[in-house]
This record gives C-alpha cells, structure tokens and sequence, in this order.
C-alpha cells in the first residue's frame, strides 16, 4: 500500500472514509480495493492545510485523485500542487497525470519520471 505509506512518511493529514465514515485505512490494498465495492472508499490527504487533494480508489495500478483548483490561487499553491505531483510521482516511480474532469486523455501537466520533475503537459 505505498500510497498509505507515502502519506504517512510524509506526515501529511489525512482522513480515510469507508461508506462516508472516517476509519483506519485496511493492511492491505486489496482489503481497500475489495471494500470498494461494499460502499464508498476515498483518502482525503491534505499535503498543505487549506490543499486536499481526494483519492478514489479504483484498483492497484489506478489511482485517482481531484484537486479543488479554488484553493490553488498563486505561485504559492502552484507550487505546493508541483512537490505533491513530484512526491507521489518519485514514490510510486510512475508518472502522475493531471487532466481536466472528464478527459483523461489530455493531460494538463504531470510529473515526468525521465525529467524528474512537474511539466507543462497542454499543447503537445
């Protein structure tokens, strides 16, 4: 479960829901994954306060998660936005996509794993 891992290394906050009730996260993933079709299951993790950024679950290799852009107004934010992209992206050695809802296929700016860091995605 290298997301929990990650997220716990890190010291990040968060609040691990099952059915819409805060919990302690499974041992494993696929006691997580096997629980996702029971009811609902999302990890809010705030890297930042006041920057939550919601996983959903989906299976082992697919993991997604939503950011609220609201809270991510200045360079500040941008750059809070970047080392999270960067952290999971180096954790998980795989890159990190970040797509407008709904278009998976257009990504906006991710982390790439050859250039070691956040780039600029749109347009290519």
């Amino acid at each position: 479960m290298a997301l929990v891992d990650l997220v716990l290394s890190e010291g990040w906050q968060f609040t691990y829901l099952f059915d819409g009730g805060a919990g302690t996260p499974p041992a494993t993933v696929e006691d997580m994954l096997s629980l996702r079709d029971e009811g609902g299951v999302q990890l809010k993790v705030w890297p930042v306060p006041g920057v939550l950024a919601i996983f959903q679950l989906y299976d082992a290799e697919r993991i997604e998660f939503d950011v609220d852009l609201r809270e991510l107004q200045g360079q500040q934010q941008l750059d809070v936005l970047c080392r999270f992209l960067t952290t999971i992206g180096r954790r998980l050695r795989k890159p990190v996509l970040m797509t407008p809802e709904g278009l998976e296929n257009q990504p906006v700016l991710g982390y790439d794993v050859e250039a070691d860091r956040v780039v600029l995605m749109a347009g290519r």
